[in-house]
């Protein structure tokens, strides 16, 4: 059985997301899909000692009927800057700022064009750090037209996947049939999330993985492993 989830690659996504890639044997980054503003293909949350912000990468209009994969950043006004800032000021003062503020300072100065490739660069440093070894591919590489679920279950077809594992939230919106009659078994996870140590105060959940990361280090391999998804 290849149990495959396909998502959108976000900015700095939070740890449901690698826990997502960790519990795949394949993991297809949906990179040819309509961009949405105001999701989390251009921004994400970090703990700050007021609570949490928004860092969010600026993008070049318009933006209507493009692709995620075809979103180009702008840099009009100086985000990198803004982002490395605000990064700086929240976690220096965690255990393992040091481990991995270079890697990530680097990776954001290195002005990529494309929204897309910022987001795989960091995703894929991530996996990187965090031991995730799962097989990794762009669903833009089938060039597949369809959209919604016709489109993930075209996918899941070109790959030869037996399972899809969709979010909770996949009740709303996925049209089941189409996964029956592809033979493609269809199972819905519930991610629960993990608490662990968090600077600032009173534990928030669902911020980008650098959390994580700067608050635990090398145990947040462990802290994703021990994560539970619910059927």
């Amino acid at each position: 059985m290849t149990n495959v989830m396909i998502r959108q690659p976000g900015y700095m996504p939070n740890i449901g997301f690698f826990k997502k890639i960790q519990s795949s044997e394949l993991f297809v980054f949906l990179d040819d899909v309509q961009f949405v503003k105001d999701r989390f293909d251009n921004r994400n949350k970090i703990r700050t000692i007021e609570g949490f912000r928004w860092i969010t990468v600026p993008i070049k209009r318009p933006v209507f009927g493009k692709k995620l994969n075809e979103i180009p950043i702008s840099y009009e006004c100086d985000w990198v800057k803004e982002h490395c800032d605000l990064i700086f000021e929240s976690y220096h003062k965690t255990d393992y700022f040091s481990s991995y503020w270079d890697s990530i300072k680097n990776i954001l100065e290195k002005k990529h064009e494309k929204l897309i490739d910022l987001n795989l660069d960091l995703i894929n440093y991530f996996n990187s750090e965090l031991k995730i070894t799962t097989k990794t591919i762009s669903s833009s590489i089938f060039n597949i037209s369809q959209t919604k679920t016709r489109k993930l279950v075209d996918i899941c077809s070109k790959v030869d996947a037996t399972c899809y594992i969709s979010g909770i939230s996949g009740h709303d919106y996925l049209d089941e049939k189409l996964f029956l009659e592809s033979k493609i078994k269809l199972i819905y996870e519930n991610f629960i999330h993990p608490i662990y140590n968090q600077i600032h105060g009173k534990f928030i959940d669902n911020m980008s993985i650098i959390d994580l990361l700067m608050n635990e280090g090398h145990r947040s391999q462990k802290i994703i492993n021990d994560c539970i998804n619910q059927p």
